[in-house]
């Protein structure tokens, strides 16, 4: 796992520990850039953590989700999310739907049933996309699967970016993004704390 944090300890308490899944497994894709910009602007208290091995998960099996047969970075995923209060998604859309990495790491979050490692903590939603919908039928459809595994996702905050209005450039060089998605981790976090 890679550690994002760039902020300081909360005032008398723990970080909040934010999980960071990310659907692109491209190194220099936008939603990387995304998750950067979350990383630097993090409120004080907030640490964020991106699990960045999803493209070494196998595909769900419940014949290997067994004791002694579970694939270590599936336990490394599990553990990690275990360990966050919330989580965040960042993903871009392939072909109108949810990429095929993160829908495989979603089933295995889910499991087992009922009681997986994010049931009950909240989780948001963002990312961008070619097209003028920015990813937002990816995002849809991530909400849907996640909530149905066991977290508590959040419909609002939202950020669909269409890539276009970046005009090439990093996001951290657009005020409007870089606020938006500050805005979307201050909300997760306080979700967080509420259920804490």
């Amino acid at each position: 796992m890679t550690m994002a944090d760039r902020s300081e300890p909360a005032a008398g308490g723990a970080d909040t520990r934010v999980l960071v899944l990310l659907g692109s497994l491209r190194a220099g894709s936008i939603n990387r850039q995304l998750v950067e910009v979350a990383v630097e602007t993090a409120p004080a208290g907030v640490r964020l953590e991106l699990f960045d091995r999803l493209g070494e998960l196998p595909f769900y099996n419940e014949d290997i989700d067994t004791p002694g047969r579970l694939a270590e970075p599936v336990a490394a995923l599990r553990s990690a999310a275990a360990e966050a209060h919330a989580a965040l998604v960042v993903t871009p859309e392939y072909n109108g739907s949810i990429p095929a990495v993160l829908k495989n790491a979603i089933d295995w979050l889910s499991r087992p049933y009922g009681n997986g490692a994010l049931q009950g903590k909240p989780a948001a939603v963002i990312g961008a996309a070619l097209g003028r919908y920015g990813g937002k039928w990816a995002h849809d459809e991530t909400r849907k699967s996640f909530g149905i595994a066991g977290p508590r996702v959040l419909e609002d905050p939202a950020l669909s970016l269409p890539t276009k209005t970046l005009d090439g450039r990093h996001p951290r060089e657009n005020a409007e993004v870089t606020a938006a998605v500050r805005t979307v981790v201050e909300k997760l976090a306080a979700e967080a704390r509420v259920g804490a």
